[in-house]
């Protein structure tokens, strides 16, 4: 009984994703892929190392989704504040407020697309469903990944040491990202819930490339719609000990 489900599920999904998508799919992951190997080549191979560390994770994960983009960004305002490159032209370009808006959302968005793609990882692996339905624990699972993913950025990039350290870490993180977080996660859990339901009728899995490039879209959304509170954040002076204010 299970073994048909699954195989009138898998016809269902072929009808639901034709071989124009599929193929687009397969172009814009590729695209993204390199993009983030362009990045972290540049990071571990050239050494143009961040002073800023998990910002090594920040631009390779902005490339899985934005793609080309994200390269460029990462090379006018990642790239030039390496040791690396100070060493070899001297003080860096001048940052405008744009780029420290764009940055931070990106940080913020980082800890919602790692903790998207754990979350994937753990519901479909151990078939985790509510009600019957998989796209609750996905939620539940996104949210609660972006989350710890958040804390740990935070924590790694703290100064106190023990048990102050975390206070501190989850004081920084509840103070200057948990509201560009939830924003973020509005908008992909959204935009999930409108592809799956209404366009995709539940034949979407983590095995085609189609759900990735709906989530690759998604992710887009929700940078742009996390855009406005992050900005709020700055303006509030809650986001500037991060990565320090414009140039």
């Amino acid at each position: 009984m299970a073994t048909r489900h699954r195989i009138e599920r898998r016809e269902r999904e072929t009808v639901l994703q034709p071989t124009w998508l599929v193929v687009l799919s397969w172009a814009v992951l590729s695209v993204g892929l390199a993009s983030t190997a362009i990045i972290l080549v540049d990071h571990f191979v050239l050494r143009y190392r961040q002073p800023v560390k998990v910002m090594e994770i920040v631009w390779p994960a902005t490339a899985l989704y934005f793609g080309p983009a994200a390269v460029l960004a990462y090379r006018q305002w990642g790239r030039p504040q390496s040791p690396r490159w100070l060493e070899r032209h001297g003080t860096p370009p001048r940052r405008p407020r744009l780029a420290v808006t764009i940055i931070e959302t990106l940080h913020c968005a980082t800890h919602c697309v790692l903790g998207a793609i754990i979350a994937t990882i753990a519901v479909f692996g151990f078939s985790l469903e509510i009600f019957d339905k998989r796209l609750w624990p996905e939620f539940i699972g996104d949210f609660v990944a972006a989350v710890v993913v958040g804390l740990l950025f935070r924590y790694f990039t703290q100064a106190d040491a023990g048990g102050r350290r975390a206070w501190a870490a989850m004081r920084r993180f509840i103070r200057g990202d948990l509201l560009s977080v939830s924003v973020f996660e509005f908008a992909l859990l959204g935009w999930l819930a409108l592809m799956e339901f209404m366009v995709f009728h539940e034949t979407l899995q983590p095995s085609s490339p189609v759900f990735w490039l709906i989530v690759q879209i998604g992710s887009i959304i929700g940078f742009f719609a996390a855009w406005p509170p992050t900005l709020w954040l700055i303006r509030r002076g809650a986001k500037a000990e991060l990565l320090g204010k414009p140039q």
